[in-house]
């Protein structure tokens, strides 16, 4: 599939593919026509911190780049879980890129202005816990000054902090876009509101997508911190309980709103971990459908996509695209994915089962 570069409203594109098997293609800026009165939209508001960073390994005086991916420590910023590189950047395919020097805990890497010290090696050469000296205040100015988005060969210009925030972006949470947020703005949300189409934000984690190591891909997506409101939370639980259904924008809020879930299908507001993964067998709980980009089969985002229908429906959609010639990556165009009948119903046996009283 052809790889996008830059955000585009007006001619990205949106494949909305029916429980039923049936599809349509259309402009993005049709979003805002899709959903009925009462329907809510939930959409991750984190904004995109300049998490690559690169720098010196102090013991061997080698290049070494450093990618955030998780967070160690919260409230504080100062400890994370990162994924190293040699030399180089992200010209490399992420794959073809080159190991970093031989790391062990108490190596100190100097990146700009931050200094961090290697806590330990996670079971991999190349992930790792990163302890930062200084306060969050110092951390987050280290980052702002020296950090860059992380980003793939498919964009060869080098990106801006503000291209990969969305129009919704809020606080400083994320290591990569939460880039189906990139469909949103303000024409789609006040078209929403006209419609009385309620609109919900949470906020969370979005990690890496690609390590370039098969064997950390496997891994993802690692735990990731979420933060829901409780607005968000009585939001969601009256649209439950009038009938409503729950849209998803993008895989991070449907981990989040999944990950805490009441067993009446109401969901719990404050902080939490997002961990596991949502995959076929995954039985959900309170999303009904999903905005998504394009993702190819094997990758964990699609992975997530069979949680919402079965492969061979997903094997269609996917041929459809490419016929088309979507375009794929945190760029491209977008899919809306219902929620199969067979799963919406299996919900609503769960639900009665868990309203109903003992005998």
């Amino acid at each position: 599939m052809i790889a996008a570069d830059r955000p585009d409203r007006h001619s990205a594109r949106l494949l909305v593919v029916e429980a039923d098997g049936t599809m349509r293609d259309l402009p993005r800026v049709g979003l805002a026509t899709l959903f009925n009165p009462g329907d809510l939209v939930v959409a991750n508001d984190a904004a995109t911190l300049p998490a690559s960073l690169h720098g010196t390994h102090v013991p061997t005086g080698e290049a070494i780049e450093i990618r955030l991916a998780g967070w160690l420590s919260l409230p504080g910023p100062t400890r994370f879980v990162a994924i190293a590189f040699g030399s180089g950047d992200h010209r490399t395919r992420t794959e073809d890129r080159l190991p970093p020097p031989t790391l062990a805990a108490g190596h100190r890497l100097r990146l700009g202005p931050l200094e961090g010290v290697v806590e330990r090696l996670l079971d991999h050469p190349r992930l790792l816990e990163l302890c930062f000296s200084g306060n969050r205040a110092a951390v987050l100015a280290g980052m702002a000054q020296h950090g860059r988005p992380i980003q793939y060969a498919n964009v060869p210009e080098p990106l801006a902090l503000w291209d990969v925030w969305t129009k919704i972006a809020a606080r400083p949470f994320a290591f990569e876009a939460p880039s189906a947020g990139f469909a949103l703005d303000w024409r789609t949300l006040n078209a929403w509101r006209r419609r009385h189409v309620g609109f919900a934000t949470l906020t969370h984690a979005a990690g890496v997508s690609s390590t370039g190591d098969p064997a950390l891909d496997s891994r993802l997506p690692f735990d990731e911190p979420y933060c829901i409101s409780e607005r968000t939370a009585a939001q969601v639980a009256r649209a439950k309980l009038r009938g409503s259904r729950i849209i998803a924008i993008g895989t991070s809020v449907v981990r989040a709103l999944e990950a805490t879930v009441n067993p009446d299908g109401s969901v719990r507001a404050g902080n939490g971990i997002a961990t596991g993964r949502i995959a076929r067998d995954t039985a959900l709980r309170v999303v009904d459908a999903i905005l998504t980009g394009v993702h190819q089969p094997g990758e964990s985002h699609f992975e997530l996509l069979r949680a919402f229908a079965d492969d061979n429906l997903l094997a269609k959609a996917s041929a459809a695209l490419s016929a088309c010639g979507y375009r794929a990556h945190e760029f491209g165009d977008s899919v809306l994915l219902n929620c199969s009948p067979l799963l919406l119903s299996m919900r609503s046996a769960e639900l009665v089962e868990v309203h109903s009283p003992l005998p």
